[in-house]
């Protein structure tokens, strides 16, 4: 497809480093708003791509040693339970369940929403709001947003202090995407008939939002699971023609599972250019983005109007 037929999901994707590094630009200068600060105790809330971010976040300020931090969807908010600050990710703005938690939390404890549009509800909502507009998307599957979200949070935590050993800072991050955005993707992704995604501690919101991404864009049959988690019965689904897509390290001796089985282990070596360099997870869910993307014009689908789905979920 040339670049002039290309999708309008497949041109937002290719724009994150650039989304990246204005997040952790935003985050220096101080204009990214009241996020979380040291030893606050922190929820972090969303619907769908959201509530994966949070989870992302959660389990990465926890590692960093900066705070008890929960997450959840905005939907099964735990009532009466108290933290120092409640964070609510929604592109929309207008999310139904994400609004009713935070007019339920007003007066109660501070709450910060990020947005990609300050001129929605959730602005009037919150107690602070930090808007992500050059992030925001025409398409309906989120992208750009749903990693700069992370990506401007992930920021908050390397002005506070050292990320966990392992982790790159968001600028070596957007370097890892700008490869990403443009090598071929794995012919074993491309062939497969059948993906389940792995993550480990931070990287397990990213492996959900994968298989959300495979499911929302090509209607196709994929999981997700914590990396360790995955010899306890799903890897009963592994044969030959079924991908394994893991995000992040990889547990001892996993690989070798995985081959008796007869599944494909894809990691961030099947990057062409990576080298001895693991590629940021951040920026290997970009490729599955991109895959997501391929997959569902090689079926015919139009990944910009994906079946079943709106833009923002609006109860009614």
């Amino acid at each position: 497809m040339s670049a002039a037929e290309q999708s309008r999901t497949a041109a937002e994707i290719a724009t994150q480093p650039g989304c990246w590094r204005r997040a952790a630009k935003a985050v220096e200068s101080g204009s990214a708003g009241a996020l979380p600060r040291p030893g606050e105790r922190v929820a972090v809330t969303g619907c769908g791509t959201s509530w994966f971010m949070a989870q992302s976040y959660a389990a990465l300020r926890e590692a960093a040693g900066q705070g008890e931090t929960d997450a959840f969807a905005a939907s099964e908010f735990p009532a009466g339970r108290a933290y120092d600050r409640v964070v609510a990710i929604t592109r929309s703005g207008t999310t139904s369940e994400v609004l009713g938690l935070l007019t339920d939390l007003r007066g109660g404890v501070p709450t910060t929403a990020l947005t990609a549009d300050p001129a929605t509800p959730v602005t009037q909502a919150a107690d602070h709001t930090a808007v992500l507009d050059w992030a925001d998307e025409e398409s309906v599957v989120q992208t750009r947003f749903a990693t700069t979200a992370l990506a401007l949070l992930r920021a908050g935590l390397e002005r506070h202090g050292p990320l966990p050993s392992g982790v790159k800072p968001v600028e070596q991050a957007a370097v890892d995407a700008e490869l990403a955005v443009v090598q071929p993707l794995p012919p074993a992704a491309l062939d497969a008939e059948q993906w389940t995604f792995l993550g480990r501690g931070w990287t397990y919101g990213l492996a959900l939002e994968a298989a959300l991404k495979m499911r929302e864009a090509v209607g196709a049959w994929t999981e997700a699971y914590p990396a360790m988690e995955y010899r306890h019965g799903p890897i009963a689904i592994a044969r030959p023609g079924r991908a394994v897509w893991l995000l992040g390290s990889l547990p001892e001796g996993l690989s070798g599972d995985i081959a008796r089985a007869g599944g494909a282990l894809l990691a961030d070596s099947d990057c062409p250019g990576t080298g001895e360099r693991a590629l940021d997870p951040m920026a290997d869910l970009i490729r599955a983005q991109r895959l997501a993307v391929a997959l569902a014009e090689a079926s015919g689908a139009d990944p910009d109007r994906p079946r079943n789905l709106t833009r923002s979920v609006v109860l009614g």
